[in-house]
């Protein structure tokens, strides 16, 4: 279902656009006139993140972002009320970001049956590979629902082969090592990478880590299939607040 969606898309779009909220940052009330303006100026997916209290994939401005939301009484039902309520009023999909420990306390089907009750189509779960995400991928499947697996710049391609053989929806492809939110050089340096993860799967492929403004989304176009904005719009709410969101979303197209 979000491989056909997102092809659908690509008829009339060179790239498409995912973005990344933390639920509850800055407050849920928040989030949500958030989440409005980035449907408003187009974007074509929206990743919700469930925060965690070790994050170990995210940089100082999503972890900051996290911290303030647990602070502020963000819970796992919570944050699924939430997401249920955006899915039920935006046309785009919706997906789910969170980390393994989430969905083992959880429960893996217990987590992917809340997701697929609360119209969610995926999920990313970066600490978890398909090696030991058995259950979960079951789950998924069970459920019609996408688990979307990463690539990064030091996966070889057999190993980019076996991930995609487990994936649904598309490929997550960061853009280089580390964590979110530090600078990266888009230049002809990633497309050697960016060629090995095309050969490595026919699903879409999606980038993120370091994609900043619209100079960096036009670089990605004709050699992924979506730019993923996360830390740069939870560090413009931080400055500016959260009427910056929209002007800065339609800014990237």
């Amino acid at each position: 279902m979000l491989e056909d969606t997102i092809r659908e898309r690509l008829n009339s779009k060179e790239i498409l656009l995912m973005t990344h909220i933390v639920i509850g940052y800055p407050t849920f009330e928040d989030s949500l006139r958030i989440v409005e303006a980035m449907v408003a100026a187009g974007v074509d997916i929206v990743e919700l993140q469930i925060p965690f209290s070790e994050p170990i994939a995210d940089g100082p401005v999503i972890l900051h972002a996290n911290q303030l939301s647990l602070a502020g009484g963000s819970t796992v039902p919570r944050c699924c009320e939430f997401a249920g309520d955006v899915a039920g009023r935006f046309d785009i999909p919706f997906l789910f970001m969170s980390y393994y420990n989430i969905l083992y306390r959880y429960g893996e089907e217990r987590f992917a049956g809340m997701m697929a009750d609360n119209r969610m189509q995926g999920a990313i779960v970066p600490d978890l590979p398909p090696e030991e995400g058995q259950p979960y991928i079951a789950a998924m499947k069970k459920h019609d629902l996408a688990p979307i697996f990463i690539y990064s710049p030091n996966t070889t391609k057999n190993r980019m082969r076996y991930i995609a053989g487990h994936g649904r929806g598309f490929i997550y492809c960061v853009a280089r090592k580390g964590v979110t939110g530090n600078q990266t050089a888009f230049s002809d340096e990633l497309d050697g990478y960016l060629q090995r993860c095309r050969g490595a799967t026919d699903l879409p492929l999606a980038l993120g880590f370091g994609v900043q403004n619209k100079s960096d989304v036009d670089f990605l176009k004709g050699k992924v299939d979506i730019a993923v904005i996360g830390t740069q719009t939870i560090r413009l709410v931080d400055e500016k607040g959260v009427g910056a969101v929209g002007d800065f979303i339609a800014g990237l197209r």
